[in-house]
């Protein structure tokens, strides 16, 4: 399979898959809806990464890890509601403030080991053509980078889901999930943590109750089986329905945090933003960022393996 232009003359990191890996790699190609890829390498960032377990590539990290969910809207500030409508062209045209936010984006991504990206811009007239995620993954140092675009509208925009990580991952897929409008998607990485493998599903739902029912339902069939699951992201819905009322609901998931509402950033009253854990993993601190970068708050988890009781 072809890599996305993105990788063209980047060197991409090849990785191997386990023979169960490839299995499921081959469902999802039947159901044509997802692909491998290979995430980008930062080949000096490697090199400079913090000397902390979970920022060296090929280790077994087993301090907590530290998880980031941010819709950044494609480095534009907003708040109020009229500036939907007066800042309404920044959505379309570069301007000026847009690389200042960015660079406010990186200060707060770069103190955790993986972060989901939601809103952001692949290189397009808007972002002055520069691609947000590598922009942030260079800027923060993040060895690893991949930037799923769902919206292809050429030079106008990019726009799509980012991944930055400090570990290596042992796999990752770009999902397209399904919906009534196409252009909503969802990047799985596997990631080795603790001696065992943990699933980080990133993505961002559709604004429709029916086509985000359709895209639960699909994340849920991928990750039925798996024993250490993280699900982050804009999903666009309260909590209260996300557990009681989707198709998540027979998974073994539960909030990382209290639902704290992250939406609107300039005076928060819904909670759209959120960290699904499995069981497996413990949570040992999260919360939602009073960082007024965005029109949404970012939300910060930190887990960790469980321990095996003593008998």
């Amino acid at each position: 399979m072809q890599s996305s232009p993105q990788f063209r003359g980047r060197g991409p990191l090849r990785l191997k898959l386990p023979q169960w890996e490839q299995t499921m790699l081959l469902r999802g190609r039947r159901q044509d809806r997802s692909c491998l890829v290979d995430p980008i390498l930062n080949e000096h960032c490697v090199d400079t990464a913090p000397a902390a377990p979970s920022a060296e590539p090929e280790a077994l990290p087993e301090s907590p890890l530290r998880l980031l969910s941010f819709n950044i809207q494609v480095g534009i500030s907003t708040g109020a509601f009229r500036e939907y409508l007066t800042n309404g062209w920044k959505h379309v045209l570069p301007h000026e403030n847009r690389l200042k936010n960015l660079r406010s984006v990186s200060d707060v991504v770069q103190h955790y080991d993986v972060v989901a990206l939601q809103e952001v811009d692949g290189g397009s007239l808007r972002s002055g053509f520069i691609n947000q995620v590598e922009y942030l993954a260079e800027s923060a140092e993040f060895p690893y980078w991949y930037a799923q675009t769902n919206r292809d509208l050429g030079p106008l925009a990019q726009h799509g889901n980012g991944l930055l990580t400090r570990i290596k991952p042992h796999a990752l897929e770009d999902h397209k999930l399904p919906g009534a409008i196409p252009g909503r998607g969802a990047v799985f990485v596997r990631v080795p943590y603790a001696g065992d493998e943990l699933v980080i599903v990133m993505l961002h739902l559709s604004l429709g109750e029916r086509s985000r029912q359709k895209q639960l339902a699909y994340v849920a069939e991928q990750v039925a089986h798996e024993r250490q699951v993280v699900v982050m992201g804009d999903l666009n819905m309260p909590l209260s329905k996300l557990l009681c009322e989707s198709p998540l609901k027979n998974l073994n998931l539960r909030p990382a945090q209290h639902a704290q509402p992250t939406y609107p950033a300039w005076e928060p009253s819904k909670t759209l933003d959120h960290v699904l854990v499995s069981s497996e993993l413990q949570v040992t601190q999260a919360q939602v960022l009073d960082d007024h970068i965005s029109d949404h708050l970012p939300v910060a988890v930190e887990v960790t393996a469980k321990r095996p009781s003593l008998q």
